[in-house]
Order: structure tokens, then sequence, then C-alpha cells
């Protein structure tokens, strides 16, 4: 019997199957879980193509957290669907060119309110979707970048993680009395589409190998799968608010 065993999960993140979110996606399904990925926009097809490359190829709906229709949507379907949602991961972000890559002081509020839309706020947005649905209790599970120090090129996308991780600890206080946590895994730099898109996301890969005591493989997603299917599963049940890192020790080790 798997760790997820019976558990219905919504998932976002999942563009290929490089991501992040499709390592997640693949070790629920093997722990048990029955899956429903979310796209959105132009990145829909590559969503529909990875889900086919899953052991069992899950539905695919759009969802985009910007648009409230889209969230009321998400949760109908669900409501029908299931009836009862159990956990959820969110893996999205997003910030325009200029917030990223040395051009800190040249982004403006139009620019950084998008980042912190689609970055943070968006965690409290798909806790309106599936928290009236977990009526068992359930877990939400962030992917995080620690912030606790300001990153080379990260600029805004450093500020608006910032802004999740608060966002996830105010969620973990007004959901804990429904027995909804929510929890974040800091994961060390992966190869992803997210991370090319990264101006100086080299210098990252560069050190990080070198600096954490476990080692690290920017090609290898599996420990960041384990931690979150773990917190998704019933065997962290009075854990919420926390971030658990799963970066080989890098964040302990300072410069």
């Amino acid at each position: 019997m798997g760790l997820l065993e019976g558990k219905r999960l919504l998932m976002t993140g999942v563009l290929n199957d490089s991501s992040l979110g499709f390592g997640v996606a693949r070790l629920a399904q093997q722990e048990g879980a029955e899956i429903v990925l979310t796209g959105v926009g132009a990145g829909m097809k590559h969503t529909l193509k990875a889900a086919k490359k899953l052991d069992v190829e899950p539905e695919v709906i759009e969802l985009d957290v910007s648009v409230p229709e889209h969230l009321d949507a998400a949760r109908e379907h669900l409501t029908k669907k299931w009836g009862r949602v159990d956990g959820a991961l969110h893996s999205i972000g997003f910030a325009p060119a200029v917030c990223l890559g040395g051009t800190f002081m040249d982004a403006t509020w139009d620019d950084v309110s998008v980042a912190m839309n689609i970055s943070a706020y968006s965690l409290k947005a798909l806790a309106d979707v599936v928290a009236p649905l977990m009526t068992e209790g359930g877990s939400i599970v962030g992917l995080d970048f620690d912030n606790t120090v300001s990153w080379p090129s990260y600029d805004w996308m450093g500020v608006a993680k910032s802004a999740l991780e608060s966002t996830s600890r105010y969620l973990a206080r007004y959901l804990g009395p429904q027995q909804i946590r929510v929890n974040l895994v800091a994961a060390g730099p992966i190869k992803t589409i997210a991370a090319r898109s990264i101006p100086g996301f080299s210098k990252f890969e560069d050190v990080w190998d070198e600096r954490a005591p476990l080692g690290w493989d920017v090609r290898d997603s599996r420990a960041v799968a384990k931690a979150c299917v773990a917190l998704l599963s019933d065997w962290f049940p009075q854990t919420t608010a926390e971030i658990v890192h799963v970066d080989g020790g890098y964040h302990a080790t300072g410069a």
C-alpha cells in the first residue's frame, strides 16, 4: 500500500517531464494517488503531452490562477469529479523578464505586481479552489527557493518567493482549524524550463554541488519529489507552516 493510497490530488506546474511538478506527479501516482493536472494558455499543449508520459494518463484542466472564473470552474469541476480533495501541489511561478537578471532597479510596480500575483498570491488562490473540498482535512504543498539571502540574478522573483513563504504561514494559520496543512519545499536548483528562463542560472549550478554537504545534482529531482509526496501523505499530521529544505544542505553552509 502506497503512501498516497486513495488520495485525490490537484497538481499544477507540469510543463514537461523535466519539471519538478512532473516528478511529484509521477511519484504520487506510484504511491497510489489519483491526480488531476492543470495547464494554462500556450503551455496547455505541453502539459497534455507530459500527461501522456505518466504511468496513468491523468485528466488535465485549464487553470490560470490570475483569472477568478478559472478558479471557480476548477473547484466546480473537482466537486463533480471527486467531491473531496486531499491535497494540492503549488508549482507556479512567473515574472516578467525585467524582474530577473540584474535589472532589479529597472522593474516597475506593473512588472513586480505580475510576479507577486502569479508567484505568491497564487498559493492563496489555489487554496480557494481546494480548501472547500478538503472536508476530511488535507495538505497543500508549494515549491520554493530559499530566500533568506539575495541571490544573483533572481531579483524580484526572490522577493516574490519571500512573499510566498509568508503567505504559506498565514494560510497555515487560517486553514489549520480545518485540519489543512500548508508547507513548502525549498528545493535546490534543478534544470527545468523555469530555471532556464532565469539569466545567470549557471551561477547556481557551478557552486551548489561543491558547497552542499550532501552534494547536489541539478538533473535529479527525485529527492524533491519524495519530500513533496511525504508532506502530501498522512505521515506529517502535525507539521504545518514549515519550509523543508531539499538542497543537499546548501542553505546551512554560508558563503
